[in-house]
């Protein structure tokens, strides 16, 4: 049965822990690794008679999340209570924004490589439902040599939207295009873009596997065995659960303004303006590869490439900033030679014994024509052991320097003629492959030293080519 006659729909729940110093609605701090039950306030701990107090920047995150995914910014977002029992969660709700969330309709356009060519990519759009603040639960600890479980309540009330803290839960189900959407399955708890997408992956074949077989697909809650790479059904939430959603009676709406709504004289520690966060935003990944497009003339490919390694853009404009090299040499290196060796010796951009002013310092010994292509590659490869050398100390001491001699080059061509007549011959006979020999015979009794393109207009003009 052909696969093109299945269609698959997913939608993520994505938990992301917003970088904050304390909670959404409490003032303990937030501290990743810290002692169990170290940072926890009578709030936290749900204690008779506190009440939540809203984190003024975690607004401010959701508000620049919501900009930076094009969202509309809701003026006006209400509080929940959300409903559910466990020991993780002492007050036997969580504070979450349900009805009225703080952003949404949102998109996202990203482009993809299409098979293994890089120079082919495609252009895709994803839609963001909405951004909503929520406090988090505490983390259980599961003691099976003592068979008991361990609550630890430092995570409870931090803010969701740090240390990169991220959840997401996957909603799958397939259907043949046309017909009504499927029962859809949710995959919880997936705290790695691998495993997100080895998840989706196996889900969609399984029930697509299960409904050709004539089976069929239940709405239930699964998890992720990433050591045996597939889901499995979850047994402790067997149907669908009422979380018995209600207005959150202890804060009142969010209001948030713009420049044109913002009252006269208004205490801007008081109110939190959605223009004034937008002029606070960082260039965003689109706005950066387009400006890498039109002002270093790189290709597409090339921009994705450099922000999808943290710290590897960074690296390319310090090269950019310390080089006379053009931009298109400087891309080919960071790209294909500096980015290969990371790669080789699985390191990140930070861990790199070779630095921007080191590579700027080879490549102006390239640009002004001191050393060949060759050479230079043996330069890096010798700077990478991070002996401390600068590249002009390698090139002296290796004497990898080009000829700058044009009379002894001259006599060096000449001998290579004079001792291959039958190349020389093929040459005349007009073989193209003759004379990048010849080129090749003088490099190497010049032990790589010459210019190959001085070498070329030297051996053409001695043969009368």
């Amino acid at each position: 049965m052909p696969e093109h006659k299945w269609a698959a729909v997913v939608g993520l729940e994505i938990h992301a822990q917003i970088s904050s110093n304390s909670k959404l609605f409490s003032g303990a701090q937030v501290c990743f690794a810290a002692p169990p039950n170290s940072l926890v306030s009578y709030f936290d701990a749900s204690l008779p008679g506190t009440l939540p107090v809203l984190n003024r920047r975690c607004v401010e995150a959701a508000v620049m999340t919501g900009l930076a995914l094009n969202c509309h910014i809701n003026k006006k977002s209400l509080f929940d209570r959300k409903h559910y029992f466990y020991s993780d969660l002492p007050a036997g709700y969580q504070i979450t924004q349900q009805r009225l969330p703080i952003a949404a309709n949102g998109h996202l356009t990203y482009s993809i490589h299409l098979g293994k060519k890089h120079s082919q990519m495609t252009t895709k759009t994803v839609r963001i439902k909405q951004i909503q603040l929520e406090q988090d639960s505490g983390k259980s600890l599961h003691d099976d040599l003592r068979s008991q479980t361990l609550i630890d309540l430092n995570r409870a009330g931090v803010a969701n939207m740090a240390e990169g803290q991220l959840r997401v839960d996957a909603n799958i189900s397939v259907h043949h295009p046309g017909e009504p959407l499927g029962v859809r399955t949710e995959v919880k708890n997936l705290n790695s873009l691998r495993f997100l997408a080895k998840a989706i992956d196996y889900e969609i074949q399984r029930q697509i596997t299960e409904l050709e077989n004539g089976g069929e697909i239940l709405n239930e809650t699964r998890s992720f065995d990433y050591k045996l790479g597939c889901t499995m059904p979850m047994r402790d939430k067997e149907g669908k659960q009422d979380y018995r959603f209600m207005p959150e009676p202890n804060l009142p709406p969010l209001v948030l303004y713009d420049d044109t709504s913002l009252p006269p004289g208004a205490d801007s520690q008081q109110v939190i303006n959605i223009d004034q966060l937008r002029d606070m935003l960082p260039e965003l990944p689109s706005a950066t590869r387009e400006r890498l497009v039109q002002q270093y003339g790189m290709l597409p490919e090339h921009s994705f490439a450099l922000l999808n390694e943290v710290g590897l853009l960074e690296f390319f404009q310090n090269v950019i900033k310390e080089t006379r090299a053009q931009p298109k040499k400087v891309t080919n290196w960071v790209l294909n030679i500096f980015l290969c060796y990371l790669k080789q010796q699985n390191l990140a951009v930070s861990e790199s014994p070779v630095t921007p002013s080191a590579l700027a310092e080879l490549l102006d010994l390239l640009d002004r024509k001191a050393i060949s292509s060759s050479a230079a590659k043996q330069v890096f490869e010798e700077l990478w052991k991070g002996e401390g050398k600068t590249a002009a100390q390698i090139v002296s001491e290796q004497q990898l320097e080009l000829m700058q001699d044009g009379e002894a080059l001259e006599e060096l061509c000449q001998a290579i003629i004079d001792g291959h007549p039958q190349v020389v011959m093929d040459v005349k006979r007009r073989n193209p492959k003759a004379i990048n020999k010849l080129i090749g015979l003088v490099r190497k009794s010049s032990q790589g030293r010459a210019d190959p393109t001085l070498i070329k207009e030297i051996l053409e003009r001695k043969l009368s080519l």
